[in-house]
């Protein structure tokens, strides 16, 4: 029995034999755009939690040059710096900070030079023009709300930054492209699901006759309607397997070996655990479409 239906299957995948192969190609393209797609939600939970637990508060001090209206005073004064410190280690934001820096404009220079060495500007920027700064690290970076509403306002403080706010941008950018890829993939399941539901019916449709005789002969609905189920699966697995290969070769030689290289500060993707996660997902979904379509499709043939 088990013979016979696998006989069938095979009968029906070589009379429909483009068909299957752009049932397989579609599943393929539409699955590698959902792995792309949740690579990258892999990708950017990886970086906001590199870069989120790293990401300071900067209190930054009034220059000759500052425009805010708190500065209106001037410079900030040695002891405006030592009232800021002082509240920093305090008992109201003690529990919340790990650990806290003093950046004078000496170390600001130096690590601007450092930043933009290879600009041609720099030359006209002057030690005296940047700010003095206490770069605070947070036990947890989502109190930061807490520092920067306790010392804003402060005398001689002429902004305090969330460094996360500039993080937020980026991780918005990256989700939009998740967004996208993930519509695009969308569109193209419903279009293989649609053309495997085709090729099912075109499939049923070139063996009526055979399956006019099996319904004389008492077979149920069952084992008349596996052989088709099965092409749908057969397609859709191909096509699975396919798109993992192409997100785990593209994890391997395009993100490790091309992108991590080149961008030594961001934790990337890698095979294990999130291409080989992806691959298994994309693997289930592929199969499980393929057959429910498959399984749909023939039913309602066999109903007319």
């Amino acid at each position: 029995m088990f013979g016979f239906v696998l006989g069938e299957m095979w009968q029906g995948l070589r009379r429909n034999t483009s068909m299957v192969i752009s049932v397989i190609l579609v599943t393929f393209v539409s699955l590698t755009f959902v792995g792309a797609a949740l690579l990258l939600q892999f990708q950017i939970q990886s970086m906001k939690t590199y870069w989120y637990d790293r990401a300071q508060v900067a209190v930054d001090f009034c220059t000759d040059i500052s425009t805010s209206p708190d500065c209106s005073a001037g410079v900030a004064t040695q002891d405006q710096i030592d009232a800021v410190e002082a509240e920093l280690t305090g008992p109201a934001l003690t529990p919340y900070i790990n650990d806290y820096y003093f950046e004078s404009q000496e170390d600001a220079y130096d690590r601007f030079v450092e930043q933009f060495k290879d600009d041609p500007m720099v030359s006209f920027v002057k030690p005296e023009q940047l700010n003095q700064a206490f770069w605070v690290n947070l036990v947890d970076p989502a109190d930061s709300e807490i520092v920067v509403q306790t010392v804003s306002g402060m005398a001689g403080v002429e902004s305090v930054t969330d460094q996360r706010q500039y993080l937020d941008s980026i991780f918005a950018v990256l989700n939009g492209a998740s967004l996208a890829a993930f519509t695009i993939a969308l569109v193209m399941l419903v279009a293989a699901v649609l053309l495997v539901a085709t090729t099912i019916r075109l499939s049923a449709f070139s063996r009526r006759r055979e399956l006019r005789i099996m319904r004389l002969v008492g077979a149920s609905n069952g084992f008349i309607q596996a052989p088709f189920i099965l092409e749908g699966v057969f397609a859709g697995l191909i096509g699975s397997l396919l798109a993992s290969g192409a997100v785990i070769g593209g994890t391997h030689w395009f993100v490790q070996g091309y992108l991590a290289p080149r961008m030594p500060g961001v934790q990337m993707v890698g095979i294990w655990p999130e291409a080989v996660i992806t691959a298994g997902v994309l693997l289930v979904l592929g199969v499980l479409l393929a057959a429910i379509s498959s399984g749909i499709s023939i039913r309602r043939y066999l109903r007319v």
